[in-house]
């Protein structure tokens, strides 16, 4: 079987180009074996590595909090902003519903803003006609790996006093204004599920610039009990807040660090089959590619975007030919557990026409040229 320049072995022709495929690093099945023959498997020396190793890698200031997924991860970050029940916070209407969902835990009013079409990315502009006096946070969603337009949204929240929360659970490495993407905002939360660029087996990380809610993070983290103290031998560590089971273990961060140590490499790959999607679709007139070419962003490649009309009929011809695809994140508005009515112009004008196709570490230069072809000969 072939190989690709990550040394990983290529897919099968025989098992047709999947949407996703988890990206397990060379290293990580001998570094969790390791931790499986320690003394620690649980949370232990090898989760404040990962901690430390990845703040190096990726240039962040702030705090990083290993934490078991990137849901607790967002959870965490939106009690250390403070939220109270019913306090508004304005979110991302196109995104994985697991950055809204631990609002719904808190008992915060969710206020949806509306996509820029072309980068389904929050719109700046609806962003500022929902913020009032009311709002307490702006919550943000770098799509697929591009990066929002940071500059205008926290003009606006230093304008009205508001911090701001990156969900950059597709956002890895990506850059805006040369700044890696953890370095910009209050709050930013990473995610390790199973098919990031980085994986856990499921993990995240909450990124915190507000050096203050260091030892209050670590303690919401761990049933608001501080470790360090409890480690001391002495009981005199009280619990005055209520925390939770959010930490990570010493088994999930020998993958993380595995991963780090692949990171480059696999980014590298990642923009170079990303680049050749674009090379051989952006002349397409039937095809719109979400990405909008702005100079500050770095796009970290999650997710290869299209916009097309008769969406269903081009699925329908790329799995004939052996090729998923799919939609993968859906406008939140839809589900009843958020109760809203409001209309977003933008996205019911796209949303029967995104389509996300494969990009991951097991495909060649190959598959998406073949993707490509399947594409411009029309359906």
């Amino acid at each position: 079987m072939k190989k690709n320049p990550n040394d990983m072995p290529l897919m099968h022709e025989n098992e047709g180009i999947v949407l996703f495929h988890p990206h397990i690093p060379k290293n990580a099945i001998r570094y969790v074996n390791e931790t499986l023959r320690s003394r620690w498997i649980g949370h232990g020396p090898k989760v404040e590595k990962f901690e430390i190793d990845f703040k190096k890698q990726f240039n962040i200031s702030g705090d990083c909090i290993a934490v078991g997924s990137g849901t607790d991860a967002l959870h965490l970050g939106y009690l250390l902003a403070n939220l109270n029940k019913d306090d508004e916070v304005i979110v991302p209407l196109f995104t994985c519903t697991a950055t809204n969902i631990p609002l719904l835990y808190i008992g915060a009013k969710l206020v949806f803003a509306d996509i820029n079409p072309k980068t389904l990315n929050i719109s700046v502009e609806d962003l500022k006609a929902k913020i009032t006096e009311k709002t307490k946070l702006i919550v943000v969603v770098h799509y697929g790996g591009l990066p929002c337009d940071m500059d205008e949204i926290n003009l606006l929240a230093k304008q009205y006093s508001i911090p701001v929360f990156e969900d950059a659970a597709h956002a890895l490495g990506a850059k805006y204004n040369g700044e890696y993407i953890g370095e910009i905002s209050d709050f930013t939360m990473f995610s390790f599920q199973a098919i990031k660029h980085l994986t856990t087996g499921d993990g995240g990380m909450l990124v915190v610039k507000n050096k203050g809610l260091e030892k209050k993070s670590r303690r919401l983290r761990w049933f608001g009990i501080d470790r360090e103290d409890k480690q001391k031998g002495i009981w005199e560590n009280d619990i005055t807040e209520i925390g939770y089971k959010y930490q990570m273990t010493d088994i999930a961060a020998s993958m993380g660090l595995a991963g780090l140590e692949e990171f480059s490499v696999t980014l590298k790959y990642r923009k170079k089959l990303y680049q050749r999607y674009l090379k051989n679709l952006k002349n397409n007139s039937d095809v719109l590619i979400v990405n909008d070419s702005d100079i500050r962003k770095e796009h970290a490649c999650w997710l290869f975007t299209i916009i097309v009309k008769n969406r269903l009929e081009l699925q329908k011809k790329l799995r004939s030919k052996g090729i998923e695809s799919g939609q993968t994140h859906y406008r939140n508005d839809r589900y009843s557990i958020f109760k809203n009515q409001s209309e977003y112009p933008n996205m019911d004008k796209i949303e029967d026409d995104y389509l996300i196709l494969p990009l991951h570490i097991k495909m060649n230069i190959k598959n998406v040229d073949y993707i490509c072809d399947v594409i411009k000969e029309g359906w």
